[in-house]
């Protein structure tokens, strides 16, 4: 008898698996009760179509998913989508990836993102810490290259999060929450139409405050704390049918404190420079859409936004306090010292406009042809400070402030050819062409010897993308498809210190997907299936990782960007909802994953060997299963699974892995048509996990390389009350 192992084993179990559970849930389906689920129509695309019409992978979460689970923060959310994930060394999430693909950090001034973050049109793509959920509607997130949608900021896909639209009649409603470790949320929203103005409007905001989950026992007090505060506002103008004018705008202010990392790997930390995670974001766009009379004639939409991001980032160092390190070199008779901390500070502005024209007719030809600009434009002032000695390595010293600015422009058209091959067989072309330019300049000053160094890149790049896809129908309530897309991503340049000349540059990078999938509405809608494969080339894959120049300063552990000769990712996806009963919903996720990258030169202190491994933070599966139960009478209930396997933290030298976990919550309530209650668990088996994980010599005098984790969040509870006044 023969057995299956490694990848390709995997990638068969995983595929025999989706088919069994695909069979088995249809056949459930055929004698389920009545009660039907609700259309899901996904806007992220060029076209607004429903997600049975998109050949593409997309998982809306929507009503339920984000706000029958206790949910603040798209950190809470993330879960239940199939093959994203996220990194830590941020008090929320800021990086995201998608099948593998995609940032776990920066700490230069080159944002250069290879997934796409929008809210409500505008740009917030390496700045995810905006996601706040209070009054969003529904979050999209399209897996793969978007290079026809979104080209250079798409490479490994696209989330966008959507606010609630203004309503037609006049109503809101109040919410007030209270959790353990202090949480404490207050928000209102109130929306209706002005008709005199032919207008409606929709006002939302929102104060978090909670202690944060870790306890900084040398200073005796809270030092993750958090205070988030949202303001959202729309206003809708829509004098006919033809033509609608929406303008948004948005204050995301977070103000939390960053203390994660503890010597001993546990949330009682040590530092006594503890620092700060505080993003503050303004955004506003203004939407435009004419339509024509007919299904046949061109709809006009034209898209403006501006956008402001001013963050401050700091951490201590070297984690710890002039008491605990004293004594590192114990039988000396000397005592040690060791103080080290960073403090960023960064403010980045975006101004974007994008014109469409195009017909949306869902049979017959359809085309779309577009224009799209971007100019980005961001500043850092970045200063390392800190001094150490010992016995065995002497005296160091560092007062280090690198001043910098970074300036890109990117200019796009685009266009999308649609057609059918037969009633059933319908085919979509595209192609995207780029052109980006950036601009950076810093200074470097060295405080102790008067030193200033300089830097100076000027970038050009020119891109393109696109995708081949047909959709077969089988029946009204099925659809079979394959799709064929090429992302890209701009060269660009390591900022960090210490690198050789030829080490500063890294090049652009291009992907291929190819994807086939299933999607199915079955049992009178109330079982809704999406299955998929899909394996992505990437050429000049860019990674980046780590090197800690200087043995005896956690200060100097930099990182850096090159590109591997190719990268290899494949897998499957899989999404169900099933309304079991008109009261009882049932569904879950299931995402595999295989990567692989190929000759990556690694510098410092690896000697430049060339390096092959699976890459970081991409683990071989996630799963989630949900059971949601809501009577009309009042009383809902929501029971929440998430799992994930094991991934590197980094990659080499760093070949540390994390273990695989379950995480377990619940929602329980009552809800009255003015008035709900609701008490929510979050971790209930109150497992350790982690969210991110360094390996590197931080223990003075010998700096042995040890695994640092920054921890997930623990078992907590709270109770939230809404009161609603006016329409639903």
């Amino acid at each position: 008898m023969t057995t299956t192992s490694g990848p390709t084993g995997r990638r068969l179990r995983g595929a025999v698996t989706l088919g069994l559970l695909i069979a088995g849930l249809a056949t459930v389906a055929r004698a389920a009760p009545d009660g039907e689920l609700d259309e899901i129509v996904v806007t992220a695309t060029l076209r607004a179509e429903p997600v049975l019409a998109t050949p593409a992978s997309v998982t809306v979460l929507a009503g339920a998913a984000l706000h029958d689970g206790g949910q603040q923060h798209l950190e809470e959310s993330l879960a239940l989508v199939p093959n994203l994930n996220w990194a830590g060394d941020t008090a929320r999430p800021r990086y995201f990836q998608l099948r593998g693909i995609g940032e776990l950090e920066q700490y230069e001034g080159a944002p250069n993102p290879s997934i796409g973050f929008l809210i409500d049109d505008i740009d917030f793509s390496g700045l995810g810490s905006a996601a706040t959920l209070f009054d969003v509607d529904r979050v999209e997130v399209l897996r793969g290259p978007q290079g026809t949608r979104y080209g250079a900021n798409a490479l490994g896909g696209l989330i966008y999060v959507a606010s609630a639209e203004p309503a037609t009649a006049f109503g809101g409603r109040l919410e007030l929450g209270a959790g353990d470790y202090g949480g404490r949320s207050v928000g209102a929203v109130v929306t209706g139409p002005v008709e005199a103005l032919d207008s409606a409007f929709r006002l939302a905001v929102q104060r978090y405050t909670s202690d944060g989950y870790y306890r900084n026992v040398y200073l005796n007090r809270d030092t993750d704390n958090q205070d988030e505060l949202t303001l959202r506002g729309r206003w809708r103008y829509q004098p006919s049918a033809r033509l609608r004018l929406d303008l948004t705008v948005l204050h995301v202010q977070l103000d939390d404190g960053y203390d994660a990392f503890s010597p001993d790997n546990t949330r009682r930390t040590l530092s006594d420079q503890p620092s700060v995670d505080a993003q503050h974001s303004s955004g506003a766009a203004l939407k435009l859409r004419y339509a024509g009379a007919t299904e046949r004639d061109p709809v006009l939409t034209a898209i403006a936004t501006v956008a402001e991001t001013r963050l401050k980032y700091g951490y201590d160092g070297d984690w710890g306090n002039p008491g605990y390190w004293a004594n590192c070199a114990p039988g000396t008779g000397v005592s040690c010292t060791y103080q080290f901390s960073e403090l960023q500070f960064r403010d980045r502005r975006t101004a974007s406009a994008e014109l469409r024209l195009g017909t949306e007719a869902t049979s017959g030809p359809a085309w779309l042809v577009g224009a799209y600009a971007m100019q980005l434009r961001e500043t850092l002032n970045d200063t390392s400070v800190g001094s150490s000695f010992d016995p065995y390595n002497g005296a160091y010293a560092q007062d280090l402030v690198i001043a910098s600015g970074y300036r890109s422009t990117s200019t796009a058209l685009f266009g999308v050819l649609d057609g059918d091959l037969g009633p059933r067989l319908r085919w979509s072309l595209g192609l995207r062409g780029e052109h980006r330019s950036a601009s950076y300049h810093d200074e470097t000053t060295d405080a102790l010897t008067g030193a200033t160094t300089a830097s100076a890149f000027r970038p050009s790049d020119g891109l393109w993308g696109g995708h081949a896809s047909l959709r077969y129908e089988p029946a009204a309530d099925q659809a079979l498809y394959v799709e064929l897309a090429r992302g890209y991503k701009a060269g660009g340049f390591n900022l960090s210190q210490g690198l050789a000349a030829d080490e500063r540059l890294f090049r652009p990078e291009s992907d291929l997907s190819v994807e086939a999938g299933w999607k199915a509405e079955l049992g009178a809608r109330r079982l809704r299936i999406q299955a998929d494969l899909f394996a992505v080339a990437r050429r000049d894959a860019q990674l980046k990782t780590s090197v800690q120049l200087d043995p005896s300063n956690p200060n100097t552990f930099v990182f850096y960007t090159g590109n591997a000769e190719r990268g290899f990712n494949d897998g499957a996806e899989l999404a169900l909802d099933w309304r079991a009963t008109p009261r009882l919903s049932l569904g879950g996720s299931l995402g595999l994953l295989e990567t692989r990258f190929r000759d990556f030169v690694r510098i410092g202190d690896s000697g430049g060997a060339n390096v092959s491994r699976e890459l970081a933070n991409a683990p071989h599966w996630q799963a989630a299963l949900y059971a949601a139960f809501r009577d009309p009478r009042g009383p809902f209930a929501r029971l929440e699974a998430t799992g994930m396997g094991g991934y590197y933290f980094d990659l080499p030298p760093n070949d540390t892995r994390s273990h695989p976990y379950g995480l377990l919550h619940a929602r329980l309530g009552w809800e009255a048509p003015g008035w709900s209650v609701t008490l929510w668990g979050r971790n209930l088996l109150d497992k350790d996990y982690p969210v991110r994980g360094f390996y590197f010599g931080l223990v003075p005098p010998d700096y042995p390389n040890r695994l640092y984790l920054q921890l997930g969040e623990p078992r907590h509870f709270g109770l939230d009350a809404t009161v609603r006044f006016g329409g639903r």
